[in-house]
């Protein structure tokens, strides 16, 4: 009788758990709360559900559709998912089911990826927008918003207190988290559309001056800069004191993250424009507009192994449990071993997908140019 209560009891917690969107027991609780994820790396080092063996499983579990393009990244929080779309709204949706818990309409399409901290959503709006809002995690409430010079298509990035965003007047914003007051700015030679990482004290970021830039988080001071041959949309990541950087030169570069000098580069057969590295266990993912997805040695910029899909890809990779996560322009979203690069699952929606995953309590979440997000689980 006392063995059957028992299980009575852990029927109930994981029904609980299902009826409440949480995830059951033995679950690594994690966020993705930002384009980089705040380790800068674009990596998941605390999932534990989906890997290798399982991955061939997933399914999609929802979708939500605006019928508007959706090129914006999602970030995930406390088991909401937060999405810009081209039909100028930022959406909450329940993590576990996609139901809709609030949107907040903007001027502007929303392209960038939000970011999220401390209760508040920070996303910044393009065409004919020009700015960056502070949103209410819950409520979708605008707290403030910010005026730039221009359109932004840069994800903002949140470190200490402090967001941090591009702008097509050429310029680098820090904004005080809590009020949106303005630190500091500092001006580029051209656009930055590029997503600034923020990394031991120093924001990093690239700009269509064709320069990947180092500046002083506290005081926008640059500390270096680094000429490529081509403009720099690629955010960067940074691990291990190295800036990984994609240019449309076709290189990824690897810099000094102290001093800025070149560590190795290593040449694709396109442009690396929109795609950013992500990094996990010493190795580089990136993709490339000429259709490859490629795993470079983090140390030397050996080449592991290269994935063809069948268009650019423009998404950004997502390192996860041995696993990696891409979207490409032929419309699908692929999971590829991360040591191998063997395909292990693909799915194909209705358009391009130029956003980039995110991978997390064993979820793949991801937007498409078909107007919908997808969710994707286990059985």
């Amino acid at each position: 009788m006392k063995r059957i209560s028992i299980l009575i009891l852990i029927l109930c917690a994981w029904t609980m758990s299902v009826v409440w969107g949480q995830p059951p027991a033995g679950t690594v609780l994690a966020n993705w709360s930002e384009f980089h994820r705040p380790n800068m790396m674009r990596w998941n080092s605390f999932e534990n559900i989906l890997d290798v063996g399982n991955v061939r499983s997933l399914q999609r579990k929802w979708s939500y559709t605006t019928g508007q393009l959706f090129d914006s990244s999602p970030a995930v929080a406390n088991w909401v998912v937060y999405v810009g779309s081209e039909d100028k709204n930022v959406y909450a949706l329940e993590a576990s089911t996609g139901a809709l818990l609030w949107s907040y309409t903007t001027n502007g399409y929303v392209d960038s990826s939000p970011a999220v901290a401390n209760g508040v959503v920070y996303v910044s709006a393009y065409y004919p927008d020009t700015n960056v809002y502070a949103l209410n995690a819950k409520t979708g409430h605008k707290l403030w918003s910010y005026a730039t010079g221009s359109y932004v298509w840069s994800s903002p990035a949140v470190a200490d207190g402090v967001v941090y965003v591009g702008s097509l007047d050429n310029k680098v914003y820090a904004l005080k988290a809590r009020t949106g007051a303005l630190l500091w700015s500092y001006t580029t030679g051209n656009n930055v559309y590029s997503s600034p990482a923020v990394a031991n004290g120093v924001v990093y970021v690239g700009s269509d001056d064709r320069n990947m830039y180092a500046l002083d988080a506290k005081t926008g001071h640059k500390l270096w800069s680094y000429a490529t041959g081509s403009f720099v949309w690629s955010s960067p990541a940074v691990a291990n004191g190295v800036v990984y950087v994609g240019s449309n030169d076709k290189k990824l570069y690897a810099l000094n993250a102290s001093t800025g000098h070149k560590l190795w580069s290593y040449t694709t057969h396109g442009g690396i424009g929109s795609s950013s590295p992500a990094v996990a266990n010493g190795v580089v993912y990136v993709g490339s507009a000429d259709f490859n997805v490629y795993a470079l040695n983090a140390k030397t910029g050996h080449k592991l192994w290269s994935y063809a899909t069948s268009a650019f890809v423009e998404s950004s990779p997502a390192a996860a449990n041995g696993v990696v996560y891409v979207g490409s322009d032929d419309g699908n979203v692929y999971a590829l071993n991360a040591r191998t690069g063997a395909s292990l699952w693909s799915y194909t929606t209705g358009k391009n997908v130029y956003s980039s995953p995110v991978v997390v309590n064993g979820m793949v979440y991801v937007s498409s140019e078909d107007g919908s997000v997808y969710a994707f689980g286990l059985r």
